[in-house]
């Protein structure tokens, strides 16, 4: 019997054997898919959004209706990504039925968990955005995010004044799409 071809393993970014739903603040970078400057441009170090832009920051800002355990804090939409802090407040206890799926998977389904948010962030805005610009099914993320966990309050300083400034730190930017790529 011939067996499935083995799809690609994925490498994740995410800290091994973390509860990334965890009360905690997350520093995470979300980017467009190749770097497309999807979201708008910087003019005199500000942050001009164009309408996908707007809807990016929109649906961010939305983020707490639909999970009550989050706060936000600093965020900027960049050209081509977006920063921004998310805080879970609380450890969201999944008590859903069918844990053998809970198991299987870890933490990647738990409700509340950062990669939840995320992908629900991620989701909604590309569902928008490509209704916006007539291009169903077309990438707007990359398929993966950058993540930090905030580990005390001079980390957590650095970082709210990393997002204030960097609309102001573009041209040098390591995203900035004229930057060789990293990845």
């Amino acid at each position: 019997m011939a067996h499935p071809p083995r799809r690609p393993r994925r490498n994740t970014l995410r800290l091994r054997g973390y509860d990334y739903s965890s009360q905690g603040a997350y520093f995470v970078t979300l980017c467009t898919h190749q770097r497309a400057c999807l979201f708008g441009k910087i003019l005199d170090g500000k942050t001009q959004l164009s309408p996908s832009g707007r809807i990016a920051e929109d649906f961010w800002q939305q983020i707490p209706t639909h999970f009550p355990n989050v706060e936000l804090d600093e965020f900027i939409v960049m050209p081509n990504h977006l920063h921004g802090i998310i805080v879970i407040k609380q450890a969201v206890i999944d008590n859903r039925p069918g844990t053998s799926t809970h198991q299987k998977f870890g933490n990647m389904l738990k409700p509340g968990a950062l990669s939840t948010i995320v992908r629900s962030f991620k989701s909604a805005t590309t569902r928008h955005i490509n209704l916006l610009r007539a291009a169903p099914g077309s990438p707007v993320w990359q398929r993966n995010y950058y993540d930090h966990i905030i580990r005390n309050a001079a980390s957590y300083g650095r970082i709210q004044y990393y997002i204030r400034q960097n609309p102001l730190s573009w041209q040098t930017d390591q995203l900035h799409p004229d930057t060789p790529s990293k990845e």
